[in-house]
């Protein structure tokens, strides 16, 4: 108890501490938007790209303003990206102090398997799934009995389906570590999850359903990486799991 004792403020001074990780937070972020938006049409040409590799060289905005609402989302975008570290080092140099020694030591693998993890799944969405979908969905134009029917993608709808793609794939490689914060938190356990794998699946397909365009080629591009997410997750809760318990009797051995 005294790792913790040592570290009670009082209420004032949580409010405090909290307000001073937000104004980092904030200016991580500020300083990130500013750059990005500096860098926005370098950003905006590699978002675009795989739309080029697949044939639509032209990209249009159907608003005046159009040009200039999409470099400060692709802007805002880069910056809630690339401030993300700074944001979860905050966090949990707030959180850090109410924990016990051994809490802290449990849960800051995870804190920094996160950013991997997530950049993983966008990557993933970047160079394969947006590839897979666009092939898929611009095949439909073409000539309709002497009619040609072409497509020309708004950019800021084009935008949104990219970044839909992105953090949907990003977020959902978060699943492993989810899931082994809330078996460690003793919410879920190992025989629970390992029960309720067939649900784990179908729940899969459902996320992939909404996360992505009505193609099945999309859909199991996400829904196939979150199941073996979900088996890989129960391989590593039970190596966990196992470690804690020798841990436990080696220090009831020595007790």
């Amino acid at each position: 108890m005294t790792e913790i004792d040592d570290t009670q403020a009082p209420l004032l001074d949580h409010l405090i501490e909290l307000r001073r990780r937000l104004l980092w937070s904030v200016a991580a972020i500020v300083l990130t938007f500013a750059g990005s938006l500096y860098f926005a049409r370098p950003i905006l040409a590699f978002l675009v790209a795989p739309l080029k590799k697949a044939g639509q060289a032209t990209i249009i905005n159907t608003e005046i303003y159009g040009a200039f609402l999409v470099e400060i989302k692709v802007a805002f975008f880069s910056a809630l990206m690339l401030s993300f570290p700074v944001i979860a080092n905050q966090l949990w140099q707030f959180v850090a102090p109410g924990l016990y020694r051994k809490e802290k030591r449990a849960l800051l693998p995870f804190l920094l398997a996160t950013p991997v993890l997530f950049t993983m799944g966008a990557a993933m969405a970047y160079f394969v799934a947006i590839p897979v979908a666009l092939k898929f969905l611009l095949g439909f134009q073409g000539d309709l009995d002497g009619v040609q029917q072409q497509a020309l993608p708004d950019v800021g709808n084009y935008l949104k389906f990219v970044m839909q793609f992105i953090f949907g794939f990003g977020i959902s490689f978060l699943l492993p570590v989810l899931l082994m914060l809330l078996e460690h938190a003793g919410i879920v356990t190992y025989e629970q999850l390992k029960g309720a794998w067939r649900y784990a699946v179908v729940g899969a397909f459902a996320i992939a359903a909404v996360l992505t365009p009505p193609d099945i080629g999309s859909q199991l591009l996400l829904a196939i990486p979150l199941v073996a997410l979900y088996f890989l997750a129960l391989v590593a809760i039970k190596f966990t799991r196992r470690r804690r318990e020798r841990a436990a009797e080696a220090e009831e051995t020595a007790a």
